[in-house]
């Protein structure tokens, strides 16, 4: 039976929240991995900047699944090259991030500095999670003296092995208080990261699989590439019940390890949608689950067809709980 990434030439796969969690692989992904290696084009792309691309091809590695350098498309790279866009090659570029930030900056030739009192023409912003109140200050006088901003990314979030914890989103908010402007964000959701995977790896039918519907599912529909949402990072079922239009997956699974299956849509019905035992109708402004488990990820997806079309925002409606709790 083939499955429905058979019809696509190029996967392109978020980390946090899909492969791992932090330094812990997530249940089934590794072996998942391994068989989209086997059958198609697949890349990496993750809008933390915070290392060099091969410190995750060494974290991969731990968890058994061979990869390359190139086979990753980070948000830092995607960074410097806005930033290449925006001032003089060579100029002074102040690196608020991890060693990967600082690394592909220098490579692209620019000069890295750490204070504001270096006059730098440039600060680029990315995660690290060592970024101290004396990097967002400095960060934040060079900013007011005039020199460009580019965030790698504005994750609000960031999965790891104990919970969730702040995101580079968090750290972009506190300068953006300090100096009352935005900065150009290179990573999901903004589309640059996207077209840069696609023109690496010469893609003509790519898909996009992430776990986060603000940044990953919204970033892939402005890039016009299908999306599959997976349940096993930041976004759950409640969230893709709420997801309003441009926030919506094509495709929504439980993990990885449903990639391999036949993708089955949901049937409209008189009153509501059905797939397999599930089935689920809008009841005046009750959204109800008439049969099968409702935490199924059929469930779901019949919810979801008959929220997303019943034309009504969700705080109109009365949801079923036991489809998100």
């Amino acid at each position: 039976m083939t499955s429905f990434v058979d019809d696509f030439d190029v996967i392109l796969a978020d980390l946090d929240g899909v492969v791992y969690e932090g330094t812990l692989a997530i249940a089934g992904a590794v072996d998942a991995v391994k068989r989209l290696q086997a059958s198609n084009r697949l890349c990496f792309v993750t809008n933390n900047s915070s290392r060099k691309p091969e410190a995750i091809v060494a974290q991969l590695a731990g968890f058994g699944v061979t990869a390359s350098p190139n086979d990753v498309v980070s948000s830092g790279q995607t960074g410097v090259e806005l930033l290449a866009t925006l001032i003089e090659p060579g100029s002074k570029v102040l690196v608020v991030g991890g060693e990967g930030l600082r690394f592909y900056t220098a490579e692209a030739g620019f000069t890295v500095v750490d204070s504001a009192d270096d006059k730098p023409a440039a600060v680029i912003q990315g995660f690290a999670p060592d970024v101290s109140w004396r990097n967002l200050a400095e960060a934040s006088y060079a900013i007011q003296n005039g020199a460009k901003w580019v965030a790698t990314n504005q994750d609000w979030t960031l999965p790891q092995e104990r919970g969730m914890a702040p995101g580079n989103g968090t750290l972009v908010s506190a300068v953006h208080t300090a100096v009352g402007q935005l900065p150009l964000v290179a990573g999901k959701p903004e589309t640059a990261i996207f077209e840069t995977a696609v023109k690496r790896f010469d893609a003509k039918r790519p898909l996009f699989i992430g776990d986060r519907i603000d940044t990953d599912i919204i970033g892939s529909n402005r890039a016009g590439i299908p999306s599959v949402l997976v349940l096993t990072g930041v976004s759950r079922a409640k969230d893709a019940l709420g997801a309003k239009t441009g926030e919506r997956p094509t495709y929504i699974l439980e993990s990885l390890t449903e990639l391999f299956d036949k993708y089955v849509e949901p049937k409209q019905t008189k009153r509501g949608y059905k797939l397999r035992k599930a089935e689920v109708e809008l009841l005046g402004n009750r959204v109800v689950v008439v049969s099968g488990d409702p935490k199924s990820v059929d469930a779901l997806r019949c919810a979801c067809r008959v929220i997303w079309n019943s034309g009504l925002a969700i705080y109109a409606l009365d949801v079923d709980p036991q489809l998100y709790e």
